[in-house]
């Protein structure tokens, strides 16, 4: 267990990441510092924090482990404060989700503060400590990304922090992560605005698109509904490698365009046919670099109390699942339930207990 921990910036992952942390008892005391107090005292009343801090300098030197959970300019100037505090031991990591700027402004410093670079990949449409939670880290990738400064001992305590909230560590080099934070992440971001807007400007007078944007459309654009002002810092933030992936999208796009116009039909076979293949291993069981997981989706008829149901049929055979939820879209997946399990004996014995029953399971 840790003595202390302080946060400082207490919104949605600052405010989920101590609720985690509170709830497995993973620190003795929680510490807090943001220019808002409200969700302070909030989290006070709920016994998530022990002390509110009005400063760095109150009751931040005492701190074995800090988050910075702040945009990622701000908590590079919290570097430059944090120097003359801490002591030696003490352990600063961030939740940003770039990594470079932040290594390389602690470079440059030339401070001997012991960081780890941190990006949970997790998330919610809602924003600030109202909206956390401390479920929002269960089976999810938590990135760790070392630096010069921090210690394998460190980064062993990073590690059993995040397995300790139900995450799961994925250690990588700094520029590794933005370069595949890039591609899976910030420019999908960036073509979900460029759909939605080219719809808008697109749409006929009655604005038809606007009525039948649905299913397939609503899905690939939906975080188009994210922060406008977060975004933005993360383009800004990852700049050059947001740009090499866009570079290489354009060329795809040239590549489209001429196979459209040239009616290739074997070229544009050949793109679909090796997208679907690649999609359809996102949910094998293959081992890799990360765990394995084991899902399967069942089709159900889309009715109030129907995950109960399922939920309540697969705990009696005292099967134990990791997840369950309901999908959205019909157009581009079979069933309308996947459910996730911890190991592959629960899915075989669910897929069994269900057919039996009669559904039809989808592999």
């Amino acid at each position: 267990m840790i003595k202390q921990i302080g946060f400082i910036g207490f919104g949605l992952i600052g405010g989920s990441i101590a609720k985690s942390i509170k709830k497995y008892g993973l620190a003795q005391k929680l510490i807090a510092y943001d220019r808002h107090l409200e969700p302070l005292h909030q989290a006070m009343n709920e016994g998530v924090l022990d002390q509110i801090a009005t400063s760095l300098e109150d009751g931040f030197e005492s701190c074995d482990l800090i988050f910075l959970c702040c945009p990622v300019k701000v908590n590079i100037e919290m570097f430059e404060k944090l120097a003359g505090i801490v002591h030696e031991q003490c352990i600063v990591t961030d939740v940003g989700s770039t990594k470079s700027d932040i290594h390389d402004a602690l470079d440059d410093m030339g401070t001997n503060i012991r960081f780890v670079g941190g990006h949970p990949m997790t998330g919610s449409e809602k924003s600030g400590y109202e909206a956390s939670s401390s479920q929002l880290f269960e089976n999810i990738f938590y990135i760790l990304t070392p630096s010069k400064t921090s210690t394998q001992e460190d980064l062993n305590v990073l590690k059993s922090l995040v397995e300790g909230i139900d995450s799961i560590p994925i250690i990588m080099d700094a520029s590794v992560h933005d370069k595949t934070t890039a591609s899976i992440s910030h420019v999908p971001h960036v073509l979900a605005a460029l759909i939605v807007n080219a719809v808008k400007h697109l749409d006929t007078e009655q604005g038809y698109m606007h009525t039948l944007a649905a299913g397939g459309f609503k899905d690939i654009t939906r975080i188009a509904s994210a922060s406008p002002i977060m975004w933005q810092q993360i383009c800004l933030s990852n700049k050059e490698p947001i740009l090499d992936v866009l570079e290489y999208y354009k060329t795809m796009l040239t590549t489209i365009e001429n196979s459209i116009k040239d009616e290739d039909a074997h070229q544009l076979y050949a793109l679909f046919s090796e997208a679907q293949a690649y999609r359809n291993t996102f949910n094998d069981t293959s081992s890799g670099i990360f765990p394995r997981h084991y899902s399967f989706s069942v089709d159900v008829e889309d009715e109030p109390g129907i995950i109960a149901k399922i939920a309540t049929l697969l705990s009696e055979a005292k099967i134990n699942i990791k997840n369950i939820g309901i999908i959205n879209n019909r157009e581009i997946d079979n069933g309308v339930l996947s459910i996730l399990f911890e190991d592959q004996d629960h899915m075989e014995l669910s897929i069994t207990l269900l057919r039996n029953l009669g559904y039809t399971i989808y592999t």
